[in-house]
């Protein structure tokens, strides 16, 4: 009678962990199921935003309004990102998306109420929500594609995820071309191109809805992931989020977060100036195929095994440095060409000396998207677990707001495009010594800080690790059914 009550106890013991799993919950548990549905979330939120965006002034005729609401919008975002990583680690990073989806399609309607009516206020509105919703949205967005990828899968995790953000822009844009295409003038979009636009920004609340917690996520190699929520204060989140904003490692990247992406304003009042509305809607077609291809490109190469993680980091910033500053002298010369041009220039796609113009802004637009990719890339190398990348990407995004705000500011403001074209000349050159300092620090292999460091400083073992061996053990089994 002894001798079989050990047996009875381990097979009951193993009850829960043999559970057989069905291969569609393992599919829609899978980090790669969740990638591509945090993707497309990004497709209908901020791929529209960039479509409308990326158009020019957000299809209106004059850029200085939608400049302002931009302003607003990244100024909300420089205190919001961190403030919803913070929350996505007390509350769960799936509350913080489903909040991120909420505030975009306001911002969208009011550029159409704006284009048929001329309501300027509607305008400044949309950019508080936009703001409000994208704060919750980049903050929980990154986290999910860096975090739940494993660590040799981050590159392509990654460029999935963009990538399909720029599907947005792709689908967006090419809404737009076909609404405007006959329209060979400078002015402003139909209002027409805002219903599709709007629609496709409605989908992201139930697509918000599919995402799985982290700890619910079934890795292939049977790594489990304890709840990032579990006895979490605010307070004590914050103390971590301080402690990572000192970290060397972060540090460095400030530079490169805030003046990377700053010519963006530059473009869009580029792309308004000196084209006609069918030529800005075949440029926010063709950016988004720029992007897309930086994604796939990037995403693949990150992940490569030809060079080490230390080695790659060095190669491609010292590349992108080489290249920006080439471009940047390409467009200084076209803009004083064109600022210069008696009588005032509209550049057609029909227009002599097309290409010169509309080159540059899309290898501009290719580029910027390979700094996305770089400085998630380098965010993923330095960090492991969940919870840091959590609140790393919310630092990351504070800052990119902080630049992104300022630029828009100058962008609102009606001086010269030379003018704004320097200062983001400027803020490039400053980050390119902080970033390559940054890139000495790449190991080969990310850092745990769950594992190093416990919330009050102390190692962290005892009965959470064994839970999470367990835990794996029990996946790992699961798998062999």
């Amino acid at each position: 009678m002894s001798s079989k009550q050990p047996e009875l106890e381990v097979e009951h013991a193993g009850q829960t962990a043999t559970k057989p799993v069905s291969r569609f919950t393992r599919w829609y548990r899978s980090p790669l199921f969740n990638v591509i549905v945090v993707g497309l979330i990004s497709f209908t939120q901020p791929g529209i935003w960039n479509a409308l965006n990326n158009v020019g002034a957000g299809g209106q005729q004059e850029p200085y309004l939608v400049n302002g609401a931009n302003s607003l919008t990244f100024g909300i975002m420089v205190f919001g990102c961190s403030v919803f990583a913070i929350l996505a680690n007390k509350f769960g990073l799936k509350n913080v998306l489903i909040l991120g989806t909420l505030g975009y399609a306001p911002y969208s309607a009011s550029l159409y109420v704006n284009n048929r009516y001329g309501t300027e206020w509607f305008v400044l509105f949309g950019g508080a929500t936009c703001g409000i919703a994208a704060s919750a949205l980049w903050a929980s967005e990154g986290a999910i594609a860096l975090g739940y990828a494993d660590v040799h899968n981050r590159g392509k995790f990654t460029g999935i995820w963009l990538g399909l953000r720029e599907l947005g822009q792709l689908i967006g844009s090419s809404i737009q071309l076909s609404l405007n295409y006959k329209n060979g003038q400078r002015g402003k979009v139909g209002y027409t191109t805002y219903f599709v636009l709007i629609a496709l920004q409605c989908l992201g609340l139930p697509l918000a809805l599919l995402v799985s917690p982290p700890q619910k996520v079934i890795h292939r190699d049977g790594r489990v992931v304890p709840d990032p929520t579990k006895n979490k204060a605010v307070m004590k989140e914050f103390g971590k989020w301080w402690e990572l904003l000192k970290d060397k490692r972060f540090f460095l990247l400030i530079p490169v977060m805030i003046g990377f992406n700053w010519n963006n304003t530059y473009q869009g009042i580029y792309l308004t100036r000196y084209f006609s509305v069918r030529a800005r809607t075949l440029g926010a077609l063709t950016s988004g195929i720029a992007a897309t291809a930086a994604n796939i490109i990037w995403g693949w190469f990150y992940d490569t095994k030809f060079f080490s993680r230390p080695t790659l980091a060095k190669f491609t910033w010292t590349v992108f440095a080489v290249l920006m500053l080439a471009l940047f002298g390409w467009q200084v010369a076209n803009e004083k060409r064109y600022s210069e041009a008696v009588p005032k220039v509209t550049i057609d796609w029909s227009s002599p000396g097309f290409g010169r113009g509309f080159a540059v802004n899309v290898l501009f637009r290719f580029m910027n998207e390979s700094h996305y990719m770089f400085v998630y890339w380098i965010l993923g190398a330095f960090f492991d677990d969940i919870e840091t990348l959590t609140l790393a990407v919310g630092l990351l995004r504070s800052f990119e707001s902080v630049g992104s705000c300022l630029a828009f500011g100058i962008g609102a403001a009606k001086i010269k495009p030379m003018y704004n074209l320097i200062v983001a000349f400027v803020m490039f050159s400053v980050t390119i010594p902080s970033t390559y300092a940054a890139t000495l620090l790449v190991p080969e292999l990310p850092t745990n800080e769950r594992k190093t460091l416990s919330e009050d400083g102390s190692s962290v073992d005892g009965e959470e690790t064994k839970q999470v061996d367990a835990g794996a053990g029990a996946a790992l089994r699961r798998d062999s059914l």
